[in-house]
């Protein structure tokens, strides 16, 4: 997938006016955001599990490299093939020689958000293999030929006319806009494809070291079709993704459906322990592992790693009020929202994503909404302290700060500077007491009039009241 995010301001403004799409995202968000604070609530010990579940994640993280090898050593034990991919034309490499290798003339996909990172359906379509989407949500968007907005609900931002309109064009058939009759049209198209896959690909939520065990959840049971009628599954999964034991899952997949959808629990837990072995009655021929890095160990000992924890749940997306407004494909890059305003930058760098860790409101939502307590504002700060650091914000924003933090320093200074500007602002809210347009804060005034402070600073108001009260 092209990163696209160094248009993040353009593609921001196109959003904000499509109606269509606004109004699209407001079903969206009373869905989500409602349905997750009824699961919470229902759940009763939601804090103490997300306190567990984030130092599970961080245990993981701390035994990165050992959790790895006892999964492949357990992994290959079964059968299975692991494979180690440190970029993403790697991963794409391995996957497209295994498909050669083996013939493979069509693959059948259950979601996965890191082949979209690493751009695997682009790969297998110029090696010659047929990719078919089996995730409705993916499916729909494969017939518009458009990337996921949102990694649980990839077409959140489609409207079922919309949706319709995609169906007639490519089944032929009379248009349908019942979603049930439309899931079910859906459903039959696929069903072919399910049967004549030479390869099926899935991701995975976790990866279990002391079993050598791939877990994806799905509300679809696609994933089901894809990991044991094609006589090769391939898993696709980023090398954070190892957890230490069944217990472990066990605490996370309390979290993981809650936060996404707000379900209680998943409708498919599909758990993957090597290929087909004499006697069983169904399953793949092959089983290959590819553990991805692309970019994932620049995170580990730095300040960003506590990003590792993130189990893809998509909360901080929901409840943040800029993707509430945007959407995901403003964003221009695998990863929406509050989450994609740090990993895109890391794993593309800085450089090309500049706009993403300053689009939010740190109003703190996405952090309390993590179930596994990612302080996402705290590392979107750390971001913009790399940027100025590195000079790569406008130099009329540079020179602001730096003009700010000289007279910070210097408390008399700072006074008499507060002082007057406290009294200038008074003045330039006239007798509304609104100021409608303010030099160089022309992104704030542009939508919204600020109101005009009392003409006096804070120092000032409390020394009064403290006189007042003497």
């Amino acid at each position: 997938m092209q990163v696209q995010s160094m248009f993040f301001k353009q593609r921001a403004r196109e959003k904000l006016e499509d109606p269509l799409l606004q109004g699209n995202l407001r079903k969206a968000k009373g869905k989500f955001v409602d349905g997750r604070a009824k699961a919470v609530a229902e759940f009763g010990v939601w804090e103490e599990v997300r306190t567990h579940a984030a130092k599970v994640r961080d245990r993981a993280l701390a035994n990165l490299d050992a959790y790895l090898l006892e999964f492949e050593a357990h992994a290959t034990r079964r059968g299975a093939v692991v494979h180690w991919a440190q970029t993403a034309e790697e991963a794409c490499a391995i996957i497209v020689g295994i498909a050669r290798d083996n013939g493979v003339r069509k693959a059948t996909k259950s979601k996965s958000m890191v082949s979209e990172e690493v751009g695997l359906n682009e790969a297998l379509e110029a090696a010659g293999v047929q990719v078919v989407e089996t995730d409705l949500g993916e499916y729909i968007l494969q017939l518009a030929h458009e990337p996921p907005s949102h990694i649980v609900a990839p077409a959140v931002h489609k409207s079922k006319e919309q949706v319709a309109d995609l169906f007639v064009a490519a089944h032929g058939k009379p248009r349908l806009t019942e979603i049930p009759a439309m899931a079910r049209e859906a459903r039959e198209a696929l069903r072919g494809h399910f049967l004549t896959a030479d390869m099926g690909i899935s991701g995975s939520n976790f990866l279990v070291a002391e079993t050598g065990t791939t877990l994806t959840v799905t509300n679809e049971g696609n994933a089901d079709m894809v990991t044991t009628i094609p006589r090769i599954h391939v898993v696709i999964t980023g090398i954070e993704k190892v957890i230490g034991t069944m217990e472990d899952f066990a605490t996370l997949i309390r979290l993981l459906p809650r936060s996404a959808v707000g379900q209680s629990i998943a409708n498919y837990l599909t758990l993957t322990t090597g290929p087909k072995m004499p006697g069983d009655a169904d399953g793949p021929e092959q089983m290959h592992i590819v553990l991805v890095d692309a970019g994932r160990t620049k995170l580990l000992g730095g300040p960003m790693q506590e990003m590792l924890r993130c189990i893809r749940c998509g909360a901080c997306m929901n409840h943040c009020p800029v993707y509430q407004n945007v959407g995901g494909h403003a964003y221009g890059w695998v990863y929406p929202g509050p989450m994609g305003s740090i990993l895109t930058p890391v794993y593309v760098g800085l450089e090309n994503a500049g706009d993403l860790p300053n689009a939010a409101t740190f109003c703190g939502e996405c952090a309390v909404a993590c179930p596994v307590k990612i302080p996402l504002p705290d590392l979107m700060r750390k971001l913009r302290e790399q940027q100025f650091d590195r000079r790569l914000r406008p130099w009329p924003e540079r020179w602001g700060i730096a003009l700010w933090s000289f007279a910070a320093m210097r408390p008399g200074l700072y006074a008499f500077g507060t002082r007057i500007a406290a009294r200038v602002a008074r003045w330039m809210g006239g007798r509304e007491g609104l100021i409608h347009a303010l030099p160089g804060l022309d992104g704030w005034t542009k939508g919204r009039d600020m109101p005009a402070p009392a003409g006096r600073t804070f120092r000032e108001l409390y020394r009064q009241r403290r006189g007042n009260h003497g």
